[in-house]
């Protein structure tokens, strides 16, 4: 029997050809690993509920209930707020790379398809919550667009766009997200998707614009393993993604330096996200597929 962990590493999700299937196994082990983690006591507040019984409709169990009681119950939620989802896709060229890292954890996915796997995991529990999300992909301007909706018609439609989405060019991030804050109309959750290889302080400017428009942000970093490890050694030539430029680089000798480079890359944003209000969260593909879903439900949680 497969265990949640299984289902939440990458190796593992990258056999699986389709995005729905990917997004179902994540989600699965995400759910089985929830109750034995600091999330056993989360709290659903519902004004009725009941065991579930044989003849009920098993997608009208409150998983999150089980997660927390171990115990199917079939839950009619009391009136509350749904949070509205925004998935905000990334979509430079440098988004495609894809090395591995030394010991070759992520299987192969790159940054994109490790960002499309959350992104598809995070519709797909949220759309299981009854959350309306939408999506909007970019690059030096938005591309695709999505309204939100919670029908569960809105997941095949979601998951289909995402599947189709690919990544090249050079990308302008500040703009896409300036673009995305004039589309709310509402209080939202913002779930930006890039690895921010692009001008740090129009960035951060375009992030608190959105807090200041009353808007709930997640800024997940997404960097390849080698770009965090740096894995390389001797003379090795690197290409620019975005550019084709390339350089020769005697690896070793340049190591420390990239390392500390990489180090205040992620603080500058960690500190700037921190102080504006801002959920920042580091992640390389290499990494479970948990820690973007935790961070949904921490903020879902803060919305209470």
């Amino acid at each position: 029997m497969a265990t949640a962990e299984s289902y939440l590493k990458p190796e593992v999700i990258r056999q699986i050809k389709r995005l729905d299937l990917r997004a179902q196994f994540i989600v699965k082990g995400f759910l089985q690993g929830l109750h034995a983690s600091p999330f056993h006591g989360y709290s659903v507040e519902f004004s009725e509920h009941r065991k579930y019984t044989h003849g009920d409709d098993p997608k009208d169990i409150d998983w999150l209930a089980y997660a927390k009681t171990d115990r199917y119950y079939v839950k009619k939620f009391e009136a509350e707020t749904n949070i509205t989802g925004y998935l905000a896709m990334d979509l430079s060229g440098s988004m495609a790379y894809s090395h591995g890292g030394p010991r070759g954890k992520s299987g192969g996915l790159s940054k994109f398809d490790y960002s499309i796997c959350l992104a598809a995991a995070l519709a797909y529990l949220m759309i299981g919550q009854q959350d309306p999300v939408g999506m909007v992909a970019f690059d030096q301007k938005i591309k695709h667009s999505l309204p939100p909706k919670s029908k569960r018609t809105q997941l095949a439609t979601l998951l289909s766009l995402l599947a189709g989405l690919k990544p090249a060019g050079e990308t302008d991030i500040a703009a896409g997200l300036t673009q995305l804050a004039a589309m709310l109309r509402h209080s939202s959750l913002v779930m930006i998707f890039s690895d921010l290889l692009t001008d740090e302080e129009a960035v951060l400017k375009s992030l608190r614009r959105l807090r200041h428009g009353g808007h709930d942000v997640i800024l997940f970093h997404v960097l390849d393993e080698a770009e965090v490890t740096f894995p390389f050694r001797g003379l090795t030539d690197f290409e620019e993604p975005e550019t084709g430029e390339r350089l020769e680089l005697d690896a070793d000798g340049y190591r420390a330096d990239y390392l500390a480079g990489v180090a205040d890359f992620r603080e500058t944003y960690r500190s700037e996200c921190l102080e504006s209000g801002v959920d920042y969260v580091p992640i390389d593909t290499g990494m479970p597929f948990d820690r973007a879903l935790t961070e949904y439900l921490v903020q879902r949680r803060r919305r209470g």
